[in-house]
């Protein structure tokens, strides 16, 4: 629940920053007239949506099960951040794309470059401190794991979601500086544009990461490899177990887990006996990996091959 909270207050803090920095930046690509400036400003307007989308489908995923829904509401949250990568590489990447394709055909001289440079260098200080904000959440939970680790096997969408914007942000505001300097020191306004292009590379890349992330989540991951272990050992210490036949998880939501698996029992055993281990066994998992919410354990006879002895994996 702690991380949930500081996923939120992630999400927050990056939607205030970037609504903000969108009306600055658009305000500066007016006065200015720099392409880059226009790409940062709508880039940030695709931000602002996004962190809301996240909102709505964090707020949507906790609804309870119902009739319809057995097994409750929790991939909401997927679906939004999948949407999440579709504004990004449209309202994002694409239209950077565009607008820097046109400002290299037809260059124009940048209007009070003072002005660009300025809301830039203040969106990089507010984009960093969104960008730092999220880290530190995100340290909540990542462990030993290195970025890339965590944003490729993390099952909460927010925090990756959020770091990677951020980072896509600052990475995009240096790169619009760079075009802006670059236009005015050389007289040359086909820099800005160069470096509107380059945004909307950058802006197109990570959507694609987020999209493939975020599909793999939709499409059902299993529990990590710890939890998966956590769950094996549970049904082991389970006496009356003789072994695991298969163990099938899948990650319902972030902290939703689901647990499908097949035990074997030794031939004889009374179904008063069986059902007590199964409880047994279920509330083992569940104290080990409370996310497993849903538990199915399905028990058969065990039968051995002539002249072997159970075996307990």
């Amino acid at each position: 629940m702690a991380a949930e909270g500081g996923s939120t207050r992630a999400v927050v803090t990056a939607l205030a920053a970037n609504l903000g920095i969108a009306v600055s930046k658009a305000v500066g690509a007016i006065v200015t007239g720099s392409s880059s400036m226009l790409a940062e400003a709508v880039h940030s307007l695709a931000d602002t949506t996004n962190q809301a989308l996240l909102l709505v489908g964090g707020r949507r995923s906790r609804r309870a099960a119902n009739e319809q829904h057995p097994f409750g509401y929790a991939r909401e949250r997927y679906i939004y951040a999948f949407i999440v990568s579709i504004v990004l590489f449209t309202l994002g990447g694409l239209f950077a794309l565009y607008e820097g394709y046109h400002k290299v055909q037809h260059p124009k001289d940048l209007e009070s470059p003072l002005v660009a440079v300025a809301i830039l260098v203040i969106a990089i200080g507010l984009e960093g401190y969104a960008l730092l904000t999220a880290a530190r959440a995100a340290n909540e939970t990542r462990g030993g794991r290195s970025w890339w680790q965590f944003i490729r096997h993390a099952k909460a969408p927010e925090l990756p979601t959020i770091l990677l914007e951020d980072a896509g942000a600052v990475t995009g505001l240096v790169v619009a500086l760079l075009g802006v300097g670059l236009s005015v020191l050389t007289g040359n306004a086909i820099f800005d544009g160069i470096a509107t292009l380059l945004i909307g590379a950058l802006l197109v890349a990570i959507a694609c990461i987020l999209a493939m992330e975020t599909k793999s989540l939709l499409v059902g991951e299993a529990a990590s490899r710890a939890n998966v272990a956590r769950i094996r050992e549970s049904l082991l210490a389970e006496p009356l177990f003789d072994r695991v036949v298969h163990l099938r998880t899948m990650h319902l939501g972030p902290d939703e887990l689901l647990v499908a698996v097949k035990v074997t029992v030794a031939e004889g055993t009374v179904a008063e006996e069986i059902s007590a281990a199964t409880n047994s066994a279920e509330a083992r998992i569940r104290a080990a990996v409370p996310i497993a919410t849903l538990i199915f354990v399905e028990p058969d006879i065990y039968q051995p091959v002539s002249g072997s002895s159970p075996i307990r994996p």
